[in-house]
């Protein structure tokens, strides 16, 4: 079978398709993988064909930006060639890249989508996604999220004219439905399924489990001691200023554990408090070192997160924005961990977050049977046998 993957460039959805592609590589299938030029001596390297995604400046931080859109049309017009090129029976896209997903439709090709997170689209009284709250247990808090959804479905309907709008654009029939930018062929969701609140799943939808890639590193020297091992890892694209990893520096100070913590080489503006008990270092591998520590502190970003439970250890979750509050209500709600709110991140806190989730046998618990169940379950290998049946 011959595949192309689309993904945006950020660690959070390049490593994932990485992941797949390195595991529809094993199965023999040829793989093509675009994404962004940083991650192309990566991607050769676990065998795969790399190609150049467009990357456009679509946000107000740069010089003269493009418009969501118009950005996807001009996107979809690169990528075009390349589908032509590569004659794939199945191209699979990453949730935030519309391009291939779009090129695949013109040229008669079967898309599949991959979501290297929760799925996004909620039921009527589920919580609305990303603000971070809990699902409901009373017929109170239902209704109430019933009512909230009234506003947002006009919201999600402007994205729907919007996204049509694009397609007629590009020639394509316009889609009655909402959240377009998901295939109806096949969705892949790559999270712990016991992070997904109980719903009836459309059956295109499969939730298979975390698809983890990291590049290759070395190992590190961990504290020296036997006390548990905690794990300070920050997200690599949010709270430039490091507050959350210089609060969990001061915070587990006078603990008897040990403190390992990374920097995410993004250098603070202030020079960093070590603790006796403490190392930083400018970057590590979570896949090597994770198995290794009792608890993560992090941003809850989902690779990170999922990651560590993978690993058995319980995690204490800051959320900083957008999705990594969803990810930490999930987190809370499946038991596996420590919610601390932005506005409530400092040393007290989260040295009580810290004490919480080494001292309470259920968190530990949740997280390891989660980890068990991520070693009986090779997500890599049940999302390549769905592609491979949609290419069929």
């Amino acid at each position: 079978m011959r595949a192309l993957l689309g993904a945006f460039g950020d660690p959070g959805h390049a490593f994932p398709m990485i992941a797949l592609g390195r595991a529809l590589a094993a199965r023999g299938n040829d793989v093509t993988l675009q994404t962004w030029v940083r991650w192309r001596e990566d991607v050769e390297a676990e065998g795969l064909t790399f190609a150049p995604a467009p990357e456009y400046q679509v946000f107000p931080s740069g010089s003269e930006p493009l418009d969501f859109y118009e950005a996807v049309v001009q996107a979809t017009t690169d990528t075009l060639p390349l589908v032509r090129d590569t004659r794939p029976d199945v191209v699979v896209a990453d949730i935030l890249t519309l391009a291939p997903a779009l090129a695949a439709e013109l040229e008669g090709v079967r898309h599949a989508t991959l979501i290297p997170h929760v799925y996004p689209p909620g039921e009527p009284d589920f919580p609305v996604y990303s603000l971070g709250a809990r699902l409901p247990r009373t017929p109170f808090g239902r209704g109430m999220w019933r009512r909230a959804h009234g506003p947002l479905a006009r919201g999600f309907e402007r994205g729907r004219v919007e996204l049509n709008d694009t397609r007629a654009r590009l020639g394509l029939a316009p889609l009655e439905h909402l959240h377009g930018g998901i295939s109806r062929e096949l969705a892949i969701v790559g999270t712990f399924p016991q992070l997904e609140y109980p719903r009836p799943w459309p059956d295109h939808v499969h939730v298979v489990g975390p698809l983890m890639w990291e590049p290759p590193t070395e190992d590190v020297e961990r504290p020296p001691g036997d006390g548990p091992l905690v794990l300070v890892a920050p997200s690599t694209a949010q709270d430039r200023d490091q507050h959350m990893l210089a609060a969990a520096l001061r915070g587990l100070a006078e603990l008897p554990l040990r403190v390992l913590a990374t920097s995410n080489r993004r250098p603070p503006p202030r020079p960093l408090p070590v603790p006796d008990n403490a190392r930083i270092v400018d970057w590590l591998s979570y896949s090597r070192t994770m198995p290794h520590c009792d608890v993560v502190v992090c941003h809850a970003g989902h690779g990170t997160m999922v990651r560590a439970l993978a690993s058995g250890c319980a995690v204490v979750a800051c959320p900083a924005v957008g999705d990594m509050n969803e990810n930490a209500a999930r987190l809370d709600w499946g038991g596996a961990g420590v919610r601390v709110p932005r506005r409530f991140v400092s040393p007290r806190i989260l040295r009580l977050a810290v004490e919480r989730a080494l001292g309470e046998p259920s968190i530990r618990l949740r997280a390891r049977e989660l980890a068990r169940w991520a070693a009986s379950h090779d997500a890599g290998a049940a999302a390549s046998a769905l592609v491979e049946q949609l290419a069929a």
